[in-house]
């Protein structure tokens, strides 16, 4: 028995290794297992010899001046570096936002987190399974069951649609994925009705909400809610692997998923939204109760990953303007060498 558990011991970790081999690409393995460098910028560097065409880093440790970090390019076209100043599609980060004012809506009695979908939207009680006992709780918390419309074969990637009622459409009269509050599955589709919820109980776009409650109190000059508010010039490019055009002008505009902004911008609102100079105390309560305190982006051509370490008392952000095939996974490598270069140098 002994020399089984003996021999286990010694042929596993062999097998272990073996099949990182041959079922991980060897891009990813060699990014991971590459020697640490020393400095954030060397890592960046090296990001752009794994097929990145810009990476972006924001570092805010407290007490200290953020730093910035960039190779590759803005604008590979036209050989235009990267900029930290430039605005970039940050995706899924918007549900932070969106999250946020649900929070200060539901404290001040505009919204109830216990009030079903039904409810909220009656039109839709006949479209969407289960409306009657979706509550916008489960919305936010993607515990509703509701079919993610990003995930269907036929979505337009490559022409989003742009009106948000007709994306809706996408998912009428699909069963439901679960039953409401059963299990999670992330689902965009959520956060689509909550902006349409918003939208309706403010009697007004939740969008100037967030900029009057949100982004203006925290003086963030550089967040923008659509695309189609900026100078398209002022926008990092962005790539797909295998399609050699600039998709920048590629539109989304379904809440939760539309924001632009600088990577300061960024992280001067996840540093608020951690450390309570966001939310009042009653506000942070509900939104501790509700969702999530960072979060990943990814459209066509952008990835983002934006988390604050309360250890480090350190935001850290990373913006790469290249998605397809392997980037995604190997952003989260590089993401993660650069948080543990920060780790290391702390211990100094």
């Amino acid at each position: 028995m002994k020399r089984t558990i003996l021999l286990l011991r010694i042929i596993m970790p062999i097998v272990a290794i073996t099949c990182m081999v041959i079922f991980v690409p060897w891009i990813l393995l060699r990014a991971w297992i590459t020697p640490l460098p020393d400095t954030i910028q060397e890592q960046a560097n090296d990001a752009i010899e794994y097929g990145f065409d810009g990476i972006i880093v924001y570092v805010d440790e407290a007490g200290k001046a953020p730093e910035f970090h960039t190779a590759g390019w803005k604008n590979r076209e036209n050989k235009i570096p990267t900029d930290p100043e430039a605005l970039f599609k940050i995706a899924s980060i918007s549900k932070l936002y969106i999250a946020a004012a649900v929070a200060k809506l539901v404290n001040n009695q505009t919204l109830s987190l216990d009030k079903t979908l039904a409810e909220y939207l009656p039109e839709l009680s006949k479209r969407i399974a289960n409306a009657n006992k979706i509550t916008l709780r489960m919305l936010v918390q993607h515990r509703s069951g509701i079919p993610n419309f990003t995930d269907l074969s036929h979505y337009p990637w490559d022409n989003p649609i742009k009106d948000n009622k007709e994306t809706l459409t996408l998912i009428y009269d699909m069963p439901a994925d679960f039953e409401p509050n059963s299990d999670y599955s992330y689902s965009n589709t959520n956060y689509l009705l909550i902006g349409e919820i918003l939208n309706k109980e403010l009697g007004y776009s939740h969008h100037q909400y967030i900029h009057n409650e949100i982004v203006k109190p925290l003086g963030l000059i550089h967040t923008y809610s659509l695309l189609s508010e900026v100078n398209l010039d002022d926008v990092s490019s962005g790539y797909s692997v295998g399609y050699d055009k600039d998709i920048k002008t590629n539109d989304y505009v379904t809440p939760g998923g539309s924001m632009v902004a600088t990577i300061q911008d960024v992280g001067v609102f996840l540093r608020a939204l951690n450390d309570g100079s966001l939310l009042n105390d009653e506000e942070q309560a509900i939104y501790s109760s509700i969702y999530v305190y960072e979060h990943t982006g990814l459209l066509p051509g952008y990835q983002s990953i934006a988390r604050y370490y309360k250890d480090l008392d350190t935001v850290v952000i990373q913006f790469v303007n290249t998605s397809g095939e392997n980037s995604w996974p190997l952003s989260e490598i590089i993401y993660n060498r650069i948080v543990k270069i920060i780790s290391e140098r702390n211990k100094e």
